[in-house]
C-alpha cells in the first residue's frame, strides 16, 4: 500500500460541490438499502398467487433478507482489498438493479428466489460499505452523515411500503410493482462511475499500516459489536412482523394496527437524524445505551400487561428505544481508526448480528404460537433487549478495533 502524492487545494467552493455529490450519492445508495425489501413484503399474497409459491417457500422469501446480509455482508472487506470502494458500490447497485428486474420478468418460483438474492447481495455489500464511506469521506460529520443516511434507509423503507401496491394497482400486476423499484437503484450508479472509473490508487490513512488486516472476530470489541447489532436488530425485525398481530389480538381493526406500525416508522424518522449525533458528541455511550435499552422493556413490558389501552404510548416508547439502530451504526465508525477498520468492523457485526436477527422473528412466532398468547413472546423480547443492554456497555467507552489483538 502506498501513499497518494499530494493532490493541489481545491478552491473552497469546489470542494464544498465535491462534498454535498458525495453526500447526495450516498444517500441515494441508502434511499435503495431497504425498499426492495418492504415492497416484496407489501405484495407478498400477490406474488404468492402468481408464482404459485408454497408456504415453504415464501417464508424462504420473507427470511432471506437477513441470511442475505449476514452472507454477503462478509464477503465486502476481500472485495474492497481489492477494488475501491465506489467500485464495489457499482457493482453492487447493478446486482441491485439486475436482481429487481429479472425477478419480475420469471414465472419460475426458484428464479424468483435467486434473482431475489442477487439483488439482496447488493443491498448486504451496500449496508456494510456505508459506515466506511462515511469514514472515508465525512471524519469530522460521522454522527451528522450516519444520521442523514439512517433516515434514508427509514425514509426508502417506508416508501416501498406504502407505494408499491398503488404502483402495481395502476399498471395492473405485482410485477410492475416490484420492478419499479429497479429504476430507482439504476438513478443511483452514474453519480459513482467517475469515481469508479478514475484509475485506482489505494490511500494509507492515519494509524494503518501495510501489512495490517483487522480481524474482529478474535476480538472483544468486535463480537460485542456484533451481539449488540444483533440485539437490536432481532428486536427491529420481530417488531414489524408481528406487532400488527399483537394489536389485532387486543382489539384493534386490522387498519388500526396498521396505523400503530407506521407511527413506529414515523417516529423513528426523527430519532435516526438525533441519535447518531448525540453519540458522535458524546465521550461515553453507557447512559444511552441503558436509556435506549431501558425504553424497548417498558415498552414490551406495557404491551404484554395494558396492549389496547396503552398502545400508542408504547409504540412511541419502542420506537425511541429501537434509535439503538442508528446509534449501531455510528458505533460502527467510532470503534475504528482506519477505513480498512470501519468494513472489518461492518462486515463482521452485520454479518453475525443479521444471523442473530433472522431468529427473532421465527422465535415470537413459535412462542405464540406454542402459547396462544403474547406474554411469553414479550418476556423473550425483554430478555433481548437486556441483554442488548449488557454487551452494550463494552462498546460504550472510546476504544478502537485496530487496538485489540485482532490485527495482523
Amino acid at each position: 500500500m502506498v501513499l497518494e502524492p499530494a493532490a493541489p487545494v481545491a478552491p473552497a467552493g469546489r470542494r464544498a460541490h465535491g462534498t454535498l455529490l458525495v453526500l447526495a450519492a450516498m444517500l441515494l445508495v441508502a434511499l435503495n438499502l431497504r425498499v426492495s425489501i418492504t415492497s416484496v413484503g407489501s405484495l407478498l399474497t400477490e406474488v404468492r398467487e402468481g408464482l404459485h409459491l408454497s408456504g415453504l417457500m415464501a417464508g424462504v422469501v420473507t427470511t432471506m433478507p437477513t441470511i442475505a446480509f449476514a452472507f454477503f455482508g462478509a464477503f465486502t472487506p476481500v472485495l474492497v482489498r481489492r477494488f475501491s470502494a465506489p467500485r464495489v458500490l457499482v457493482a453492487a447497485m447493478t446486482a441491485l438493479v439486475a436482481g429487481q428486474a429479472l425477478r419480475v420478468a420469471t414465472d419460475s418460483a426458484a428464479v424468483f428466489v435467486l434473482t431475489s438474492a442477487l439483488a439482496l447481495s447488493g443491498i448486504a455489500i451496500g449496508n456494510v460499505l456505508m459506515p466506511m464511506l462515511v469514514k472515508q469521506n465525512f471524519p469530522q460529520r460521522t454522527g451528522l452523515v450516519t444520521g442523514a443516511y439512517s433516515v434514508s434507509m427509514s425514509i426508502g423503507a417506508t416508501i416501498g411500503a406504502a407505494a408499491t401496491v398503488p404502483i402495481a394497482h395502476a399498471f395492473g400486476s405485482w410485477r410492475a410493482g416490484l420492478g419499479a423499484w429497479a429504476i430507482l437503484a439504476l438513478v443511483a450508479i452514474p453519480l459513482w462511475l467517475p469515481a469508479a472509473l478514475r484509475r485506482s490508487r489505494t490511500t494509507r490513512l492515519p494509524g494503518a499500516t501495510a501489512a495490517a488486516r483487522v480481524r474482529p472476530q478474535v476480538t472483544r470489541l468486535g463480537w460485542a459489536m456484533a451481539i449488540f447489532f444483533g440485539t437490536q436488530s432481532l428486536s427491529g425485525y420481530a417488531a414489524m412482523g408481528w406487532l400488527p398481530t399483537l394489536f389485532r389480538d387486543a382489539g384493534y381493526t386490522p387498519e388500526n394496527a396498521g396505523v400503530l406500525l407506521g407511527v413506529l416508522s414515523v417516529v423513528g424518522v426523527p430519532m435516526g437524524l438525533i441519535m447518531p449525533s448525540l453519540a458522535a458528541r458524546l465521550k461515553n455511550l453507557h447512559g444511552l445505551i441503558l436509556a435506549l435499552s431501558s425504553l424497548m422493556i417498558v415498552s414490551y413490558l406495557g404491551m404484554m400487561l395494558a396492549p389496547h389501552a396503552g398502545a400508542y404510548l408504547w409504540v412511541v416508547v419502542l420506537s425511541i428505544g429501537q434509535s439503538s439502530f442508528p446509534l449501531a451504526l455510528t458505533v460502527l465508525g467510532l470503534r475504528a481508526r482506519t477505513a480498512e477498520g470501519t468494513v472489518a468492523l461492518s462486515a463482521f457485526a452485520q454479518s453475525v448480528g443479521y444471523l442473530f436477527a433472522a431468529l427473532g422473528p421465527l422465535l415470537v412466532g413459535y412462542f405464540y404460537g406454542l402459547t396462544g398468547g403474547w406474554v411469553v413472546p414479550m418476556l423473550f423480547l425483554t430478555g433481548i433487549a437486556l441483554l442488548q443492554a449488557i454487551v452494550g456497555m463494552a462498546i460504550a467507552a472510546p476504544r478502537f478495533i485496530e487496538d485489540e489483538r485482532g490485527v495482523a
